[in-house]
């Protein structure tokens, strides 16, 4: 029903023409949830003026950093999103920091609605012993590194010293790591993971992979699409427990009602059944764990200071309400030996002064989009603050959830005009771009404008038409500033 209203507000907004002064709105990232507010809100608005700020040189977010290498058809989204950035009523500036570069509130005295969507660039840590060890590293960095993040390039994972990774989740992006670790070099080398990237997963002596998950095969948090994938890997032999997929009647409760996760249930009880011809004498193995906690990470007696294995306790699921279950542990142990561990058992949003944040679900406040001064039932309204995306719900979903989620958050934008409370007669003294851009000239920030970007993407393409890649990505912060050297002018 919010989704057809939202439609609903955005069509009549086309030919809104309530106020003649500009709506200055500031998008803080260039995301997918980002990329989606902007365009639903110049549809929505013909005198909105919309600034893109984000804290890299390089827009589109996770399409570009998070999305994997072997996936190109994800990307080709960002198409979308490059003609959003070049629409007449809409700026990009890159290498903008929020926090340091400009404030919150400062963004806020400069522009009527600020919508913060730059998602989650942390990581949910587990408490556990052993967890600062060396080796033990989360699965964003990695993704980050195999990515060409400028941020990741100097994570350096030993992937020779040890033939045993472990994999702490059972998600998507579980599942992308895993995918990387296991694919053959050759079929990874025309795509655009990054070089640095490539030439230590060539000389990788990694052969065998545990995945790792809570719960069970019925609980598992992947889609369809991504466990196909993994389980189609060319030479690659499949261990599942059969024991594992024995059903109680909650979990067929569960499945009853969630199409996804019956399919991956299928899929993986078809994995455990079915063994290859040459099962057993390929040179890689993939492990589905299932129904184990990490307990600690165990240190090397030979190598102080690196992780050697994981301790697992050994869970079982009780019920938490009508299909839904929570894995408990039982006080049984077991460890898994290995040289390195990826977790991948969440994202987490990171809070700038002056914005409420829930701690303890991981994102902002709010009532559809609207940002709350707190999270009691009396918290009111900051007005004029929204949220879209991973701040907004938690990092959860796919790059099309953004969709549903802008035009959700744009709709509650749209019903407080409506309601007069964004524009007032004080609405000349918004400066929006014009004042950003005499804020960042006066701090000596370095803008990097959307056709800077594109002497990047050009010189990036450049490089990759020479090795059979669709690019090869600028890596570093200064290969990518350097890039664009000959920079243009904005004009205000």
């Amino acid at each position: 029903m919010r989704i057809f209203r939202a439609r609903k507000l955005l069509c009549r907004s086309f030919s809104n023409t309530l106020h003649s002064e500009p709506l200055r709105v500031c998008v803080v990232g260039s995301g997918p949830a980002g990329c989606y507010t902007a365009e639903k809100m110049l549809k929505a608005r013909e005198q909105a003026q919309v600034d893109i700020i984000d804290r890299l040189p390089t827009p589109f977010g996770l399409v570009r950093s998070g999305v994997a290498p072997d996936h190109p058809e994800t990307k080709i989204v960002v198409n979308q999103f490059s003609r959003v950035a070049q629409h007449e009523r809409c700026s990009f500036f890159g290498n903008v920091t929020l926090g340091s570069s400009v404030s919150l509130s400062e963004l806020r005295r400069l522009y009527h609605v600020v919508v913060l969507a730059y998602g989650a660039e942390s990581d949910r840590n587990l408490g556990i012993p052993g967890e600062n060890l060396k080796g033990v590293l989360s699965a964003r960095e990695f993704v980050w590194w195999y990515n060409g993040h400028p941020d990741g390039q100097n994570l350096d994972p030993d992937l020779k010293s040890t033939d045993t990774a472990v994999i702490l989740g059972q998600g998507n992006v579980a599942l992308d790591v895993a995918r990387i670790l296991l694919r053959p070099t050759s079929e990874l080398a025309t795509t655009d993971i990054a070089s640095h990237a490539l030439a230590t997963l060539e000389e990788s002596s990694i052969r065998v992979v545990y995945l790792v998950g809570r719960r069970g095969p019925a609980q598992a948090a992947c889609t369809a699409k991504e466990l196909r994938e993994v389980l189609g890997i060319k030479n690659l032999d499949i261990s599942i427990q059969e024991s594992d997929l024995i059903l109680t009647p909650a979990d067929e409760e569960e499945l009853k009602s969630n199409r996804i996760h019956r399919r991956i249930f299928e899929l993986l009880s078809k994995a455990a059944t079915s063994r290859p011809r040459h099962a057993g004498l390929n040179q890689r193995r993939l492990h589905f764990v299932f129904f184990r906690k990490p307990d600690s990470f165990q240190e090397s007696k030979d190598n102080t200071g690196h992780v050697s294995g994981v301790r697992f306790e050994k869970t079982v699921l009780e019920s938490v309400g009508p299909g839904k279950q929570i894995a408990v542990g039982t006080g049984e142990f077991e460890d898994i030996k290995c040289g390195i561990v990826l977790k991948s058992i969440g994202y987490k949003s990171v809070p700038v002064d002056g914005l409420p944040f829930d701690h303890k679900k991981g994102i902002v406040p709010n009532d559809e989009g609207r940002v709350l001064s707190d999270t009691s039932d009396t918290a009111a309204l900051e007005e004029g603050l929204y949220v879209c995306g991973w701040l907004k719900r938690g990092p959860t979903g796919i790059v099309a959830t953004n969709l549903y989620c802008a035009e959700e958050t744009v709709s509650s934008i749209l019903e407080d005009l409506e309601n007069g409370v964004l524009i007032s007669s004080t609405a000349a003294l918004k400066p929006g771009r014009n004042g950003l851009l005499k804020l960042m000239h006066d701090r000596n920030v370095r803008i990097v404008s959307f056709n800077d970007w594109e002497k990047i993407d050009s010189e990036e393409r450049r490089l990759g038409s020479s090795r059979n890649k669709p690019r090869e990505k600028l890596a570093t912060w200064n290969e990518l500033l350097t890039a664009t050297a000959e920079g243009t002018e904005y004009s205000t």
